[in-house]
């Protein structure tokens, strides 16, 4: 499956075209919004995103959104609707419009001002109530299949993907099988940071030193997009990583073919991956050392040097700053580390 980044284009201008602002008489706005809407309409469908889900989770989340959207757009559109009634009858040419300067007070009014935007706001707080509770990320996915239990520390700007069961581990790529529900127990080596699958579902944050937890599930096969959603220093725009859900054979195979050929990650290996290091390339170990995972919430290895200090040169690895520096991906070099095909 195509990577979902390139799902959806970014700009759904035409080439070279600049938006310029002009006046325009009232029947070329109207055409000028004809020829939008059809750009317009089609921005729902593009693949990728929240509006493309591809789990429970996910469907659930896009399912809250469209009727918070529905329960504000009865606002909406009726208040737009009678700012164009009003103002047309109220316009000064209309001799017949009653005119009331000594107006102060009305009482069906203040209703209705007032009972509108309680109702909405009791319609929204439902759905947020109902949704809250469905969609707790701590609550299992129901599934006749057992979860698959997956640790992940969130490193300087990489992530780690532990998986105790099979007693291997990846970075920058996640390995799921579709159709099973996977249970997300979740950390951060180094700053606060968010993890994010968005067609599968919501996001969460993992802090240094605590550990959250979140089940998720792709119902079918493919290949999705995760990314890092939190600014966390320099390398925080190359902090992504490919989610690819497989059959359960597939997976088993997976997890066979890293540990006949893997590398090791013990404290050793993960204090040399903890180093800040930016555009990591996919990487797998065939062994990890039991209990990696605790060592990293209970600081039992050390925290990571987060992006106030640098690696390389010592200068801070957040923007803006007067000179950038450069960042080795220690990955690259790494004996320990085997590439995931």
């Amino acid at each position: 499956m195509e990577n979902a980044m390139n799902a959806c284009p970014y700009d759904a201008s035409p080439p070279g075209f600049k938006a310029k602002p002009v006046l325009l008489p009232s029947s070329a706005k109207l055409a000028s919004a004809l020829l939008w809407t059809p750009a317009i309409a089609v921005l729902p469908g593009c693949a990728g995103g929240v509006l493309d889900p591809q789990g429970p989770i996910g469907w659930g989340n896009r399912t809250i959104l469209l009727n918070s959207l529905a329960v504000m757009l009865v606002i909406v559109v009726p208040t737009l609707v009678a700012l164009l009634a009003f103002a047309w009858k109220f316009r000064a040419s209309n001799s017949n419009a009653r005119y009331d300067p000594e107006f102060t007070y009305s009482g069906r009014i203040e209703l209705i001002v007032w009972s509108i935007p309680t109702l909405t706001i009791l319609f929204l707080g439902g759905l947020i109530y109902y949704g809250s509770y469905q969609l707790d990320p701590r609550k299992p996915i129901p599934s006749a299949q057992p979860p698959l239990d997956i640790e992940v520390v969130a490193l300087d700007w990489k992530w780690l993907f532990l998986y105790p069961e099979q007693g291997v581990g990846a970075v920058n790529q996640l390995v799921i099988p579709a159709g099973v529900p996977v249970r997300f127990k979740l950390t951060s080596a180094s700053v606060m940071n968010t993890f994010f699958v968005p067609q599968l579902g919501s996001m969460i944050y993992a802090m240094n030193g605590m550990q959250t937890e979140l089940h998720l599930q792709a119902d079918r096969e493919g290949s999705y997009f995760g990314q890092s959603a939190h600014f966390s220093g320099d390398g925080f725009s190359d902090m992504n990583f490919k989610v690819s859900a497989v059959s359960a054979d597939a997976f088993a195979r997976w997890a066979s073919s890293l540990r006949g050929g893997g590398g090791v990650l013990n404290a050793n290996a993960y204090r040399e991956l903890a180093r800040q290091s930016t555009n990591v390339p996919p990487a797998a170990f065939g062994h990890v050392q039991p209990g990696l995972f605790d060592a990293v919430v209970q600081q039992t290895l050390p925290p990571g040097p987060g992006p106030s200090e640098s690696a390389s040169s010592g200068e801070p690895q957040v923007s803006p700053k007067a000179s950038p520096a450069a960042a080795a991906p220690p990955m690259a070099h790494s004996p320990q580390a085997k590439g995931v095909e």
